[in-house]
């Protein structure tokens, strides 16, 4: 039989899932103890709550809030979950989370979160025994001025692969830390729609610049188009006074503004007829 204690806790739970507009779930597996009670207080200053609790009592608090398609997002539900909620959108939350991880050594058995690569270069190890450690997990090698090159990129782990305890030692040695600490956000809830990680990732540099490059392709365009918006009737005059000036100046329309270009072109012209007839 449930305990009461067990059902207020659910009921308290679900009246959380009910007020916020942002339900998310976040898997806390490897995230230090220490380094949780930092993310909770940061979080919390930015008006998000994280709320850690068994996951069956997770699940029910989901199924009593009776939230459209939230069944969708209690599927999602793995190892030591806890919910996050914001009243700000997935994309910030995304975002709010991944500025405030770390980097990490690999450990033997975890899973890589991502595609691992091993950058070709130059390295500080000098020839010995680290060929072989570095050919074992596909990493080719080369001497260079005395020390190791890394011949070319290697992926060394797909992501999802399960890290082995060689290539995690090789890792260390190179210095590299494909791991990361921190709330490792699973999936987000928001008007019936399920969003996982990978769709609320954001390059925000690419982003910017695609930004600017529409807004100069749509300013081209309206001056190609000579449509007469705000911000391209400055360009639109001067495009016009161009064309203006060239249809002029190759028409012979004499005006102060074609008057030294009619008599320059007239003169490069005298010059070429001189030249070719030997004169």
């Amino acid at each position: 039989m449930v305990s009461e204690q067990k059902q207020q806790l659910v009921l308290m739970l679900t009246k959380k899932v009910k007020e916020y507009p942002i339900v998310g779930v976040v898997n806390m597996q490897t995230l230090p103890a220490q380094q949780l009670q930092v993310m909770r207080t940061t979080l919390r200053k930015k008006g998000v709550e994280i709320i850690m609790m068994r996951k069956r009592l997770i699940l029910k608090a989901l199924q009593d809030s009776h939230k459209e398609n939230i069944a969708k997002l209690a599927e999602t539900v793995k190892g030591m979950p806890a919910l996050i909620l914001t009243k700000d959108n997935p994309f910030s939350l995304y975002a709010t989370l991944q500025k405030n991880k770390s980097e990490a050594p690999a450990k033997a058995g975890q899973t890589a979160p991502r595609d691992i690569i091993v950058k070709a270069g130059s390295t500080n190890f000098a020839p010995g025994p680290i060929i072989s450690e570095l050919a074992a997990v596909g990493i080719k090698t080369k001497v260079d001025a005395g020390k190791l090159a890394i011949l070319a990129d290697v992926t060394v782990a797909k992501e999802g692969a399960t890290i082995s305890s060689k290539l995690a030692e090789t890792l260390k040695r190179l210095d590299i830390k494909p791991m990361e600490i921190g709330l490792d956000l699973v999936a987000v809830w928001e008007n019936g729609l399920i969003f996982n990680a990978k769709q609320l990732h954001i390059d925000e540099a690419e982003f910017a610049r695609q930004i600017m490059d529409a807004a100069r392709w749509a300013v081209n365009l309206a001056v190609e188009a000579a449509y007469p918006a705000a911000d391209v009737v400055e360009l639109l005059v001067q495009k016009a006074f161009r064309d203006a000036k060239a249809v002029g100046v190759e028409s012979a329309f004499m005006t102060e503004e074609t008057r030294d270009a009619i008599l320059a072109k007239s003169e490069a012209e005298a010059a070429s007829v001189q030249k070719e007839a030997g004169l």
